[in-house]
């Protein structure tokens, strides 16, 4: 990448980012100590009309609590007058601001991918038959989170990573397998954004189909229960959905064996970890260890491959026709970009979306006005009825993948609940500094899953 260079713009944005950056919601660090911006590498992009300049500037965030973050921007700059919401600052009379809410930038970059453009070691990259809108205007999706999704009306739709991470993303490698391997189960791959970070590839951005008319799962199944319609029908399809992704990641990537004993003592390390910080864990913590402890004596190797790793209904999309797409493979928010890249045992994936059906069946019960949390666990009419459409969507979520695979999750009963528990464990832990009123659905599950005190 090339040198950032001296000039009056960005000598003065660190500063100006200091404020500006704890506000985004794409900023993955609120509330750390910031300690320090610097601008790690910068490429300058012809500007579009309209603009002075146009840069893809890596950030190198420092906190006074841990290690640097990298931050991606799109720093555009005109004396014309950009969206409020992307304005930065002004600096020798031009206007800073967040090009990805520029119509003119995102043209580029859509324009870019198409003609397989390079600049400066940041490869823009078609995928091979894509024909994408270039008449369409680009627009920034609201309600994305971690990222910057661009749409361009039905046909597709740019998620740019605001956090980078060296090595490939396998949000993207994933898609590739995945088209290659033909799979409908996922929005088709159009393209993507690819460079380089600490001397080793990066992937900057996705360019996909847009799903037009599809129905988000959480929503649908938070629905289902709302109204008591029936969801098994969804679940069984969804189930085959999951079956479809890993056969092909299978197919395209290969498979491998994990030493059980060593699964055992990753998450018995997890554990540990958790109770430590959350005491409310602790009574639980011998029942949980034991069902590890299975695990670890079974002796044969577990088989493993590429997985979604980080499934459950609000990574997917119900098609007006019924069938579904998974989406979202950047794996769990919290592990390292090398744990989100190795292989799993595809139970892991199944596991997230049982969990995720009893997260859709009791939530209600702890977002009630005049309750909160009333009958969570008890023997409630409305606990009888969460347990019993949890339960059904979990069989009929595995029986959809049994059927495509030939293997029912259920058969691998010490796998799946050990599984279950770690599931549940991380779920411990994100509740209690994000959302404690939720946390009594993944304190149940382990009572369930053990032996050990209800919750």
């Amino acid at each position: 990448m090339g040198p950032t260079g001296a000039s009056d713009h960005l000598t003065e944005l660190p500063e100006l980012l200091r404020g500006w950056l704890p506000g985004r919601r794409w900023f993955a660090e609120k509330g750390r100590p910031l300690q320090g911006i610097r601008i790690a590498s910068r490429i300058a992009l012809p500007p579009p009309d309209g603009l002075t300049g146009l840069d893809v500037v890596v950030l190198a965030v420092s906190f006074a609590d841990g290690p640097d973050r990298h931050y991606q921007l799109h720093l555009a700059r005109g004396t014309g007058a950009p969206p409020d919401a992307a304005v930065i600052g002004t600096v020798g009379g031009e206007t800073l601001h967040d090009g990805l809410h520029d119509p003119a930038v995102t043209a580029w970059i859509l324009r870019a991918i198409a003609e397989g453009t390079s600049v400066d070691g940041l490869s823009f990259v078609p995928e091979p038959g894509s024909v994408l809108p270039l008449e369409e205007t680009g627009r920034v999706v609201d309600a994305e989170q971690s990222n910057t999704s661009v749409r361009w009306g039905q046909r597709s739709i740019l998620k740019i990573y605001r956090r980078l991470s060296p090595g490939p993303n396998p949000d993207l490698e994933l898609h590739r397998a995945l088209r290659a391997a033909g799979s409908t189960s996922v929005a088709a791959l159009q393209g993507g954004i690819e460079g380089t970070l600490d001397g080793e590839p990066a992937t900057y951005g996705l360019l996909q189909e847009f799903a037009a008319g599809s129905e988000d799962g959480w929503e649908r199944a938070v629905a289902a229960v709302r109204d008591g319609t029936d969801f098994t029908a969804d679940a069984r399809a969804l189930g085959t959905a999951l079956a479809d992704v890993h056969l092909a990641l299978r197919d395209e990537l290969g498979t491998t064996e994990a030493d059980p004993a060593g699964m055992a003592r990753y998450w018995t390390a997890r554990l540990d970890h958790v109770a430590a910080q959350v005491p409310v864990l602790a009574p639980h913590v011998p029942a949980v260890r034991a069902v590890y402890d299975d695990v670890a004596a079974l002796g044969a190797p577990v088989p493993v491959q590429r997985v979604h790793g980080d499934l459950h209904l609000g990574q997917t999309l119900r098609r007006p026709g019924g069938d579904w797409l998974i989406i979202d493979f950047e794996g769990e928010p919290a592990a390292t970009p090398a744990e989100r890249r190795a292989p799993d045992a595809a139970v892991r994936d199944v596991v997230g979306m049982l969990f995720s059906f009893d997260y859709a069946a009791f939530h209600h019960l702890l977002t009630r006005s005049d309750t909160p949390g009333a009958g969570l666990g008890s023997n409630t009419p409305g606990s009888r009825a969460a347990r019993d459409w949890s339960a059904a969507a979990r069989d009929a979520f595995c029986a959809g993948y049994a059927a495509r695979t030939g293997s029912d999750p259920r058969g691998q009963a010490a796998l799946l609940r050990a599984y279950e528990l770690d599931k549940a464990v991380y779920q411990v832990l994100y509740e209690t500094r994000s959302r404690p009123t939720w946390l009594p659905i993944p304190l149940a599950a382990i009572a369930r899953s053990t032996s050990g005190p209800s919750a």
